[in-house]
């Protein structure tokens, strides 16, 4: 008997934290589909892998990875500003391997500035790569959980929501949080509608993770960061809500040491997140009074 292997979709995968993601459920057993905006021809790279924090890294030259290490994985492209790309790639990552088990949101546009140093374009890109896109991207992936009966597993990059998170940084804080918000409004969908066998949860990171973004400042700097392998997903569904950080998570889960994971050996990276967070539940949380559906109100005026 052939046993059907799990099938992950990770969007923004090209490098840093989203590559590492991949390669990580391929190592998992998952039959992975990769997605993001860069693509190359893999085979005519000149060194190999190429430097996961580069330009070099793409969507093919992740998938070529994953092959090459016994894995089974394939490239889709996709522009998660293009509602319609976003659609045609999650049908296309069920049509490669017949089913989607893991979706993994990681496409993310930043600029961390003041509102008077954010341009509004700057602002509209990152609200369409971080908020619609991931919105696009699980409305595309609904159906086919649907059709599976509603088993399966959404993990998004997107923080607990604090006070301390939009200063400095509040039109990249809005999309975050609203990025959690869809998550803790989803999984109270899947709850209410008895879909105990969905999950949704958001994961973000305690400390500086090695990215493009990060390895171009000094040495000291790089103290203060680790790999990608501290973040990735989690295969529970008692998660469904979640909004949580790598560090604590894998503490959670039996972890204790995180050495391994540090970027210069040696060094213990600074935690750049609150050691406890505020509890977004209120009294009232179950209490929904007379739920209000628009899609039945219209219905019922046609």
């Amino acid at each position: 008997m052939t046993i059907q292997r799990g099938v992950a979709l990770v969007v923004g995968a090209s490098r840093g934290m989203g590559r590492q993601v991949a390669i990580d459920l391929a190592k998992a057993g998952y039959r992975v589909v990769v997605s993001a905006k860069s693509t190359s021809d893999a085979s005519k790279a000149n060194t190999f892998p190429p430097d996961p924090n580069s330009s070099l890294s793409t969507i093919n030259t992740v998938a070529r990875e994953i092959h090459e290490a016994g894995g089974e994985a394939v490239a889709i492209p996709a522009d998660t500003r293009d509602s319609d790309a976003v659609k045609n790639m999650v049908d296309a990552a069920v049509a490669a391997f017949g089913r989607l088990d893991v979706l993994v949101y990681n496409s993310g546009a930043i600029w961390w500035a003041s509102v008077k140093n954010t341009p509004f374009k700057r602002y509209k890109l990152m609200q369409q790569v971080n908020v619609e896109g991931l919105y696009s991207t699980v409305q595309a992936a609904l159906p086919h959980f649907k059709k599976q009966g509603w088993k399966g597993r959404i993990v998004v990059v997107s923080p607990p929501i604090y006070s301390r998170f939009f200063r400095g940084k509040t039109a990249y804080a809005m999309g975050k949080v609203a990025m959690s918000v869809l998550t803790k409004g989803l999984a109270m969908d899947f709850e209410r509608e008895g879909k105990k066998e969905m999950a949704i949860s958001g994961m973000w990171v305690a400390t500086g993770i090695e990215s493009a973004a990060t390895t171009n400042t000094g040495t000291e700097d790089m103290k203060d960061l680790r790999k990608p392998e501290s973040h990735g997903p989690s295969p529970a569904t008692q998660v469904n809500g979640l909004l949580d950080v790598d560090e604590d998570y894998l503490r959670k889960t039996g972890v204790t040491d995180f050495e391994k994971y540090s970027l210069v050996p040696g060094t213990s990276p600074r935690r750049i997140m609150p050691a406890n967070f505020p509890d977004l539940t209120v009294a009232e949380q179950d209490d929904e009074g007379k739920r209000t559906d628009s899609t039945q109100m219209r219905a019922s005026k046609l």
